[in-house]
């Protein structure tokens, strides 16, 4: 991309928030669905207990911004 070139949303945001940060399946929430302004949804993930070890492993990147899947909670429960 040379220094003319206005980079896309895609370019600068990768984070598909309607997939699993550290597995990359679907993670089923619904609030990733809801459009910006629309008003909150139920859904699974928000009575979900993300322990604080799982949540360290989300990139950065993707932190606050895209849900773990409910497999993904599950398997750390088990581990727990």
């Amino acid at each position: 991309m040379d220094q003319n070139t206005i980079p896309m949303k895609a370019d600068i945001d990768p984070v598909d928030t309607a997939r699993c940060p550290l597995c990359g399946g679907p993670n089923g929430c619904a609030m990733a669905q809801v459009v910006a302004g629309a008003a909150p949804v139920a859904c699974w993930c928000r009575d979900a207990d993300f322990a604080p070890e799982l949540l360290a492993r989300v990139p950065p990147e993707a932190r606050r911004r895209a849900c773990i899947c409910a497999a993904c909670v599950a398997a750390a429960a088990v581990d727990r």
